[in-house]
């Protein structure tokens, strides 16, 4: 399944957590895009944060691999969990077929 994963700062980070928590948070996020959890990711434009498109079993696991990233894990980022699929209501324009 497909989730979004919409993530917004909570609170600013600061000079010190920003060393200490992004030489981790960086290859953690490409080890899940490598192993294929993660599919694409961006950076907000409207306010810092970012977006993942994930490639899971379920909306829980999606959180499960979100929180365990370092900033989710130190509360500096929140995400907003969207399950997303096939657009369904097109098949009615095949119907006539």
């Amino acid at each position: 399944m497909k989730v979004f994963a919409i993530g917004s700062a909570l609170k600013p980070i600061t000079d010190e957590q920003r060393k200490e928590i992004m030489p981790k948070e960086v290859p953690d996020t490409l080890r899940l895009y490598l192993d294929g959890k993660i599919e694409q990711f961006w950076f907000r434009d409207d306010k810092p944060g970012v977006v993942f498109l994930m490639n899971v079993d379920s909306v829980e696991q999606a959180k499960a691999t979100i929180n365990a990233l370092p900033l989710a894990a130190g509360g500096i980022l929140g995400f907003e969990m969207i399950p997303v699929g096939p657009l369904k209501p097109l098949g009615l324009l095949l119907q006539g077929r």
